[in-house]
């Protein structure tokens, strides 16, 4: 067990975090957002955040290495699989023809997540890119109760459950919690 990391943390406040409160850029000052969409808005906000600094410091190498044999899931391989996944969500919000997927293949999001800087690069650019196109498709639905594309979804089951924006960037935040301590032992809310 030799290449077991050590498990270590930036943090020196508390040694269960990521970083200290005062660096923390999801943490914020006085009181919490008012009403059910800026609370969405702002969880979705730190969770992105928690994915980039889970991601932060490590090299094309690092970011590519599957820690989880036979598993393909690999920190730029989430990276990919979420730009992926914003461009789907406008899937659900149009009853226009769907967008094409940005990698091809089902699962070419992982499978293409090679230790290369152009990939890293891009696939950076792609998850900027789409979450920003996707904030402002959704930008145009205010109201959580209004149903939307050909499925007739409800904009609150959009962000929160069903096709799991809120949950989506959860779930894979736990996943990059785990698979960035075994690349360098770094733990941390």
């Amino acid at each position: 067990m030799g290449d077991r990391p050590a498990r270590w943390t930036e943090a020196t406040v508390y040694p269960d975090m990521w970083a200290d409160p005062d660096r923390d850029p999801r943490n914020s000052e006085g009181v919490s957002p008012d009403g059910e969409l800026p609370t969405l808005k702002q969880y979705l906000t730190d969770y992105r955040l928690t994915i980039l600094m889970k991601c932060e410091g490590l090299t094309p190498d690092q970011l590519a290495r599957r820690s989880v044999p036979p598993s393909t899931m690999s920190l730029l391989g989430l990276i990919r699989h979420l730009a992926e996944v914003e461009r789907d969500w406008r899937n659900w919000l149009s009853t226009d023809a769907p967008l094409p997927t940005l990698y091809g293949r089902r699962d070419a999001d992982f499978d293409g997540a090679a230790a290369d800087e152009a990939v890293v690069d891009e696939a950076r650019t792609d998850l900027a890119r789409e979450q920003e196109l996707t904030d402002a498709a959704l930008a145009l639905h205010s109201d959580l109760g209004q149903r939307v594309g050909r499925d007739g979804i409800a904009i609150r089951e959009l962000m929160v459950h069903r096709v799991h924006r809120v949950e989506e960037y959860a779930r894979h935040c736990g996943n990059a919690d785990l698979l960035r301590e075994c690349i360098d032992g770094r733990v941390g809310q």
